[in-house]
Parts: structure tokens; sequence; C-alpha cells
């Protein structure tokens, strides 16, 4: 079993992974359902849909298959996108607060899209937004790796993750309100904070694929995840190609976080959170806590957003604003642990 990190002070509580991957995959379940049967301020349940059905077919159809359905299948996909990047990022970094957001990578993704979506880069194609979120992760993703040199200090992965962030959320706002859309400006807050509302089938199908691609590669790394708990001489000496692992790595959060970014704007902290709550429960294994991260972040991106229907205000607030609020208190903590800890 691999030894718990230093900066984890709770004991292990490794559970089966039969049992946990169970239950979590139960609890995603649970909650896409009830994301298909929740609207706005709770409108719109199970007895409200079976009214409508009974009296206007195609509005039953309309309102569960392309408005609820892509917000759930979206919610839970981006959700596992980001908890499944955020494990492997800190598995690879050894840095326990390596997430894509923390690291640029999401607002590098939203820079991209930015780019591409309103300047015409691509002439419009289908798959031009998706594809320039990725080429925004991916070089956010390589450049941090450049910068972090070959010990990865947390600070210095840290502050240049601060950078990236700064640099990219200004160049997007740049960008939109240079754009000649005279709507584009409006859209800053969307890339910024994320949502899942006005979402389309046709999202779905752009997104999809791409993030799938970078799931395969993300879960190729997880083997090697497990030797470099070792240090990367060991895991060098196990005959694991380093070099090979970080490009898989890089390719897989650039073509999983960008196409997620592409389509839902930047959310934050997911990718710190669930990786850090189910660690004990996998015995501190990386290999181990990739499907689990996976199916964490599908749960609490659904959770969240369930919630942000439920809450009363005029305007539905962004998704991005509960993650930050649920995320920015457990960085600080992390922090502090760190401290005590002495790393």
């Amino acid at each position: 079993m691999t030894e718990a990190p230093a900066y984890a002070q709770a004991k292990s509580r490794e559970i089966a992974p039969a049992l946990l991957l169970g239950g979590l995959a139960v609890l995603v379940c649970v909650l896409a359902v009830a994301s298909l049967f929740i609207g706005r301020l709770g409108i719109g349940g199970v007895a409200d849909l079976i009214a409508v059905r009974g009296q206007d077919p195609e509005t039953f159809r309309i309102l569960l298959i392309e408005v609820r359905l892509p917000r759930t299948v979206l919610a839970l996909t981006v959700g596992a996108t980001l908890g499944l990047s955020g494990a492997v990022l800190q598995g690879l970094l050894r840095n326990p607060l390596a997430e894509p957001f923390i690291l640029g990578a999401s607002s590098s993704a939203a820079l991209g899209a930015v780019i591409v979506f309103y300047f015409g880069v691509a002439g419009g194609a289908a798959l031009a937004t998706p594809l320039g979120g990725v080429a925004g992760t991916m070089v956010a993703t390589a450049a941090l790796l450049a910068l972090g040199g070959r010990a990865q200090e947390p600070l210095t992965l840290i502050l240049a993750g601060v950078a990236l962030n700064a640099l990219a959320a200004a160049l997007t706002s740049l960008a939109l309100n240079l754009a000649p859309s005279p709507y584009a400006a409006l859209e800053i807050v969307f890339w910024i904070l994320g949502s899942f509302a006005d979402r389309s089938l046709d999202h779905l199908v752009l997104a999809l694929p791409l993030m799938g691609i970078g799931w395969i590669l993300l879960f190729s790394t997880w083997r090697a995840l497990d030797a470099l708990t070792l240090g990367e001489d060991a895991a060098a000496s196990l005959g694991f190609n380093l070099a090979a692992i970080k490009i898989r790595a890089i390719l897989g959060c650039a073509f999983a976080v960008g196409a997620a970014v592409a389509t839902t704007g930047v959310i934050s902290f997911v990718g710190l959170v669930v990786p850090h709550v189910l660690r004990p429960f996998v015995g501190y294994r990386p290999s181990r806590l990739l499907p689990a991260s996976l199916l964490g972040g599908a749960a609490l991106m659904l959770a969240a957003d369930i919630g942000v229907r439920l809450i009363d205000t005029q305007l539905e607030l962004k998704i991005g604003v509960v993650t930050a609020l649920i995320g920015t208190p457990f960085f600080f903590h992390l922090l502090y642990v760190m401290r005590r800890s002495g790393q």
C-alpha cells in the first residue's frame, strides 16, 4: 500500500474498491435523476412533468430532452472531468494543491475558446470552439510543467498557476471587450464563472468525444502515478518513461478540461476538493483514486447544479460561485495543514 503523504493528517479509512465505486455510482445516478426532475426554485418536479406530458407531449419532450437532459449530462461529465484531472495532476506533480483551475489550465481554456469563437479564427467550424479550449489548456499545462522544473516545488507551481490564471482572465476580458459582436462583453461572467444554463444537445455532441479522449489519456497514467509516489528516479528505475507520462497527462487535461471549459466556462476547485476528500478511502493510492475522483466529481457537480436551481435569486447563480464558496475555505485549510506539516 502506498504511504499516506505528509500533508494528509487523517488516518487512512480505506474502503473496498467495489463498495466505494458502487456507492459513488449509486449517488451519481440518484443525483442525475433528481437533476432531470428539478427545475428553477424546485418547479417542474415529477408531478408537474407528468401533468405536462398529459396535456402537451411536445412541450414535455422539449423540456426533458432538450433542456434538462443536456444540462444534467454536462454537469455529470464536466464534474467527472475536473475531478479526474485534479487527481492526475496531484499525482503527477506530487502537489496537494494541483488542480486545473489553480494551475491556470481552466482559465487558459476559456481564453482559447473565446479567441476562436468571437474572432472567427477557424472560420466558424463546429469543433473550433472546443478545440480552442483544448489548445489553451495544452499551452498552459505545458508552460506550467516547464516553469516548475524537475523539482516541481509546490510554491513555484502555485505562483506560476496564479500568474497564468490572472493573465488568462485578463486576456479573456480584453478579448471579449474587443470582439466585433456587441454582445460579447456580456459573456465575461459566463466564461469566468461558468454555467450549465442554456446548453443544448449540440453542445453535448461537440464536447463529449473530446472529453472521452481526455479521459482515456488520463487513465493511461494510473500505473505510473503509483510509481511516482516513490519519486521520479524510482519510477524511472521501474521502467516508466516519465516524459511520455507527462505528455499523456498534458494531452489528457487539454482534451478533457479544454472541451469542458469551452462548453460551460470556468468552474473552480472541483479538482481540488474531490481527490482530497476521497484519498483516505482509497488507501492513498493514486491508481485507485482516479475512478473514485471521476465519480466524486460528477456527484459534486450534479449536487451543486441542483443547489443553484433551488436558491432563490433574481438571476440564476453561476455554478462557479457555488464551487468557489466550497473550494476556497478548503484551499486555505490545505495551506494551513501543509504549513503545520512543514511542506
